[in-house]
């Protein structure tokens, strides 16, 4: 059966965008399928319309999540957005859209919600009695610069509320954006209060503008890393997502260019295709790299045990098997020739001080 989007018609690959599929979400009863019965001419297929950007004012209930997985080193984030313009056809946010009755596919990247009360959520969280200090991360879900932080500014305001009250966080974005609030970082890097992770796929351009198509080009990433850096900011490169035979043979590089631009960390990510990732990154292999497809998928399988998705603790971000183990030692050498990872990057929990809300009075 051949993919189809939410209305039955057939999947188009539409400029700028990251999917071609706009499927029903998981938690949907009703399935659409076209059909050509032959009774009607074939026109001619015209170019598919643009896409606009739709983004959606919300007021969130909360904007603290808590995370208690043991392969994660995080306990608490902050995701300023839901849906992320970037359309990486990877994103293993995509799945959440289907909560909102919203495709993985297009819809993910094409319709947006904004929580335009992040800043005011998260000073009434940090002024609670009982709140009790740990590093946030900021960008685990959706990457908090995305191109719509230009107007909507929701990411600094959150972090002009922690630098207010010296509380640690770390970012991860592929977003060059993020260096718009060095007048904010740079003062509490000082402090030890803050790290930045730059994600960087492939330093294929030709790669990464199919692959992430609103993300900062590689070089631009790499600059940010450079101008994080010099600017005293703890910088490091998150390889992520590693896709086998696509982008794994540019990890040594990437580690490379991004350590002489100044990064003292790296990390790294096996692919991950949950839920329907599964279908949308097959459809994406199919469209843009076809003689490759199966080849990427058959690797896949081999470094997942025989799956397409391992969703262990553990395994999951890793793989499994001989050639997942030979991927861990060339990471594990090239940062050690590269001196990365050399230092721990604990942040400083002992400076957070909660500010009072109008109104508050002190406990004692």
């Amino acid at each position: 059966m051949s993919l189809r989007n939410h209305d039955g018609s057939a999947a188009r690959l539409a400029k700028g965008r990251g999917a071609a599929l706009n499927p029903e979400g998981r938690f949907e009863s009703v399935r659409r399928e076209a059909v050509d019965d032959g009774w009607l001419p074939q026109e001619p297929e015209a170019e598919p319309p643009r896409l606009d950007t739709q983004v959606t004012e919300e007021r969130a209930r909360s904007i603290l999540t808590r995370n208690d997985s043991p392969d994660l080193p995080f306990t608490t984030s902050i995701n300023p957005y839901r849906g992320c313009e970037h359309g990486c056809i990877y994103c293993y946010a995509r799945p959440s859209h289907a909560y909102l009755d919203l495709s993985p596919g297009i819809d993910f990247e094409t319709r947006l919600f904004a929580k335009v009360n992040a800043a005011e959520l998260l000073r009434q969280e940090l002024a609670k009695p009982g709140y009790r200090c740990d590093s946030i991360s900021i960008g685990a879900n959706t990457d908090p610069y995305q191109p719509v932080e230009r107007d909507y500014r929701i990411t600094r305001s959150v972090i002009e509320v922690l630098a207010a009250c010296d509380h640690p966080f770390a970012i991860i974005t592929k977003n060059a954006l993020v260096l718009r609030d060095l007048d904010l970082l740079v003062p509490m890097a000082r402090k030890k209060l803050v790290k930045v992770f730059v994600s960087v796929t492939t330093l294929d351009h030709g790669i990464a503008r199919r692959l992430e198509p609103r993300a900062s080009s590689p070089a631009r990433r790499i600059e940010a890393i450079r101008a994080l850096s010099e600017a005293g900011v703890p910088t490091g490169v998150m390889v992520a997502p590693i896709i086998p035979f696509l982008t794994d043979d540019g990890l040594e590089r990437i580690l490379e260019t991004a350590a002489e631009a100044g990064a003292r960390y790296a990390g790294y990510v096996l692919l991950r295709l949950p839920y329907e990732i599964k279908e949308l990154f097959k459809d994406w292999l199919q469209n843009h790299y076809p003689l490759k497809a199966e080849h990427v998928m058959s690797r896949v399988r081999q470094m997942r045990e025989g799956r397409e998705n391992d969703p262990e603790f553990g395994s999951r971000l890793r793989g499994q098997g001989l050639l997942a183990d030979l991927l861990a030692q060339r990471f594990e050498k090239a940062c050690k020739r590269l001196d990365l990872n050399g230092e721990r990057m604990g942040l400083d929990t002992s400076q957070f001080r909660a500010q009072k809300l109008a109104g508050q009075m002190a406990l004692f």
